[in-house]
């Protein structure tokens, strides 16, 4: 139920039936006498909006400048036709309203009266204010953009692994070698010298190279975790609903 505070709000809001359908403007609202409580809104129907209907508010919903109303499109067409004495609801018009809408008997006893739209004007000059015989047709659209958000994130490890490596290394190796040379004017003196006939060793102490393994460590490079942006294309869809507003009976389209 609509409260007092939406008063204002109310008139030339645009009412929507239950199934979200468009319905028209609204252009006046009745209050109760008593309560000071809304009870019924007017919506201008028809072709070019010529017709206005009666509604009860007893369960409509506003938000912002969007009335929605809990009955179809064409129940509130159809509703009867009211003549409303000055600024009041006659309570006999009051009770055939609410036997339309299934609503039962009026619960209050009073009558009720016109919410004035902004500076007092009279219920002709409220409908001007509305609009004329032209109509403004609107339509959603996709406003599409983008937004940033965290997609995942990256941890730098470092881990070690063993490998085999092999080199080959040249080492060097002594060996004994058994060498004769003849006996000459030069070398007589050492090998006559001595016993002639004698026992005697001589030792020759043999060298060999051997490979020698050592692990030294050192850096090889430096590793840093970046980001970079890289552009890619999305194709976004969204339904967007769109007035068409169409005429009822002979019209020549210009």
């Amino acid at each position: 139920m609509l409260e007092n505070t939406q008063v204002e709000a109310v008139v030339g809001a645009t009412a929507y039936d239950s199934n979200g359908d468009k319905i028209g403007k609204v252009g006046q609202l009745f209050l109760d006498d008593q309560t000071g409580q809304p009870e019924f809104v007017t919506v201008n129907t028809g072709l070019f909006g010529t017709s206005e209907s009666f509604v009860p508010v007893e369960q409509a919903t506003l938000d912002g400048d969007r009335l929605t109303l809990p009955y179809t499109k064409d129940k509130v067409k159809d509703a009867p036709n009211v003549d409303v004495d000055g600024r009041h609801l006659d309570e006999s018009e009051e009770q055939r309203l609410y036997e339309y809408y299934g609503l039962g008997e009026a619960w209050s006893s009073g009558g009720r009266h016109e919410q004035s739209v902004g500076d007092g004007q009279d219920r002709d000059a409220s409908r001007s204010r509305n609009g004329d015989d032209a109509m403004t047709r609107s339509e959603e659209r996709l406003d599409v953009g983008t937004t940033s958000q965290e997609a995942g994130r990256v941890r730098l490890r470092k881990y070690v692994v063993t490998e085999q490596e092999t080199h080959t290394v040249p080492v060097r190796k002594e060996k004994a070698v058994l060498e004769t040379e003849p006996i000459t004017d030069a070398n007589a003196g050492d090998a006559l010298d001595g016993p002639d006939i004698s026992e005697d060793e001589h030792e020759v102490v043999l060298h060999e190279e051997r490979p020698v393994v050592e692990k030294t460590t050192e850096p090889v490079e430096r590793v840093r975790l970046g980001t970079e942006s890289v552009t890619e294309q999305e194709t976004v869809t969204g339904d967007v609903r769109k007035e068409r507003i169409e005429a009822d009976g002979d019209v020549d389209r210009r």
